[in-house]
């Protein structure tokens, strides 16, 4: 096991490319399952789940060339074995086995799925939508067993707004009988990154993006090649690291369209953010005015860049409220802050942050991927040096992160743990 350690309070300049969207790749990867040839991704980023995904289709016997950040994938040979435990346990996102699975071969046992611990996030849409199609759900022996005869399209509507329900739902109507119109859909990029692979693949799928998507079965699809977008989420965390410690930090491959929300809050801060037609120049500001957010499903401000805007604001003067409707135990990170000196509290589903104050580097835990992204944030803000445990979580959503952060002039490290260090880890 490996620590990050970050020595803090250097000014950072220079360009920073964005990877493909991680939550996009999650997606993509279980959708190739539904070709009956060979589909090649490009652009995807160098993250573990990307490497995880890529095992689970091997395991059902996928041909996988995994180079860089390009993936080829031949599904011609996958079987639909059962995959109850071991690797899809590591990641939320293994639920799109199932909907990929049933679309092509009317039946999955998929583990239920792992992640980072956030509260309650139930997969209840997910099931709704695939007995809607005509599957029968099971849970047995902490393993999701579906199967149906065959798979018929229908009207479903989702009583949360949901991105994993919407995808998956997708990807299991794409081969089913008739039409599907999936109601209250998720408008996501990433939503329409999906659906876009699988109409290059064959499926007749329109709406995606908006709160209404009618899927028009068809019996077959066939391989692509398919180029991943951007990652918001990336792009937002290094345009945070650019306001709380850029001169000017230039954001490249990005789609500004995605980050409005950040860019709104930006300006209401004081921070000053231009947008190119690729790429988003970001200039730091020493008097930062503390703002009230609330994150929202797309195009609100994302759940996602939560726990790093939160670091940003203990620079900033005055009260700033962070309210969280998406997942209201998001907010592991904050007792690490404290560490750090942070002026903090949690009420409720809302963090309040007094500031400015100068953050003080200490030892903390990343509990979570965006936990960690915080950490990092307040690492780059704080004086001394900050050592970072948790790691795994981090490296699941952020690639290059040392070569991106000290092209930027940043002071950032590993090292390997202690058996001593790991074991105080494990028991805390």
């Amino acid at each position: 096991m490996e620590k990050l350690k970050i020595a803090g309070g250097y000014p950072l300049k220079g360009t920073v490319r964005i990877s493909g969207a991680k939550n996009s790749a999650v997606a993509l990867i279980p959708a190739t399952i539904l070709a009956e040839s060979p589909v090649t991704i490009d652009g995807l980023p160098n993250i573990s789940d990307v490497q995880i995904l890529s095992d689970l289709i091997e395991e059902i016997g996928g041909k996988v060339n995994l180079d860089n950040e390009e993936i080829n994938i031949d599904p011609s040979n996958i079987v639909s074995m059962p995959l109850p435990n071991g690797k899809v346990k590591k990641l939320r996102a293994s639920y799109y086995l199932m909907g990929a699975m049933l679309g092509r071969f009317k039946k999955a046992v998929i583990g239920l799925p792992g992640g980072c611990h956030l509260g309650p996030r139930p997969i209840d849409q997910h099931i709704k939508g695939f007995e809607a199609l005509g599957a029968k759900i099971t849970n047995e022996q902490g393993a999701i067993y579906l199967r149906a005869e065959e798979l018929r399209g229908a009207r479903i509507y989702l009583d949360v707004v949901s991105v994993g329900a919407t995808i998956n739902i997708m990807l299991a109507a794409v081969r089913a009988k008739g039409q599907t119109i999936i109601e209250n859909a998720a408008k996501e990029p990433e939503i329409i990154d999906v659906a876009t692979l699988l109409t290059s693949m064959g499926a007749r799928i329109k709406g995606a993006g908006t709160d209404v998507i009618r899927i028009d079965g068809v019996d077959y699809l066939h391989g692509c090649r398919h180029t991943i977008i951007p990652d918001r989420i990336e792009a937002g965390t290094y345009m945070v690291i650019g306001a709380a410690m850029g001169e000017q930090v230039l954001i490249d491959n990005v789609i500004p369209l995605h980050l409005e929300s950040l860019i709104a809050k930006f300006r209401e801060m004081g921070v000053t953010v231009e947008t190119r037609n690729d790429q988003i120049l970001v200039m730091g500001n020493k008097n930062l005015k503390a703002v009230d957010v609330k994150t929202l499903v797309y195009p609100g401000f994302p759940t996602d860049l939560q726990q790093p805007f939160t670091s940003l604001l203990t620079k900033a003067t005055g009260t700033g409220m962070v309210t969280d409707t998406i997942y209201g135990a998001r907010f592991k990170h904050i007792d690490e802050l404290r560490r750090m000196n942070a002026q903090i509290k949690v009420e409720g589903r809302s963090a309040i942050v007094s500031g400015p104050v100068q953050l003080q580097g200490a030892k903390v835990k990343a509990s979570d991927l965006r936990a960690g992204a915080a950490l990092i944030v307040a690492g780059l803000m704080a004086e001394g040096v900050t050592e970072i445990t948790g790691v795994d979580h981090i490296d699941r959503g952020y690639s290059l992160l040392e070569e991106k952060l000290s092209g930027l002039g940043a002071t950032i490290w590993r090292e390997k743990m202690t058996q001593e260090e790991i074991e105080q880890l494990q028991n805390s």
